[in-house]
């Protein structure tokens, strides 16, 4: 089925690697995720100190969360990735592999840089609002 989130880019804003915003039609049943932590199933933090890493964990644990309920990465309307680190380098790193997991569904994305996350040993947290055609069944 086809998403029903339509991306939308600006000419008369800077170039960027993700829409600038998007939009869902009236009636369209929105989704919203909890935080997708990089956690392993026995709750333990995938692969502490790893950027890399912890950001896949959390496009699986999303993408898990997104199919349960009815949904999948090309519809989710917009996120936003927290890094727990003050380096933009770091930022970068999760951001590549989340970037790189949505493809062409380019989302409207923040990226921020935060002291602290919640699990021991969290580097990163992907928050994700979707959005999928008709009523809740």
């Amino acid at each position: 089925m086809a998403s029903v989130v339509q991306l939308l880019r600006s000419d008369s804003l800077a170039a960027a690697p993700y829409a600038h915003a998007a939009t869902a039609p009236a009636g369209a049943r929105l989704i919203f995720l909890a935080g997708a932590c990089p956690l392993e199933d026995d709750g333990s933090t995938t692969a502490p100190g790893d950027y890399a890493a912890q950001a896949a964990r959390c496009v699986q644990t999303l993408t898990t969360a997104l199919e349960a309920s009815g949904a999948a990465l090309g519809d989710v309307i917009s996120t936003r990735v927290l890094v727990a680190s003050s380096r933009q380098q770091d930022l970068v790193t999760a951001w590549d592999v989340i970037h790189a997991a949505f493809g062409d569904h380019d989302v409207p994305s923040t990226l921020l840089g935060v002291t602290v996350l919640g699990y021991d040993d969290q580097l990163v947290e992907i928050e994700a609002v979707a959005a999928v055609e008709g009523a809740a069944s």
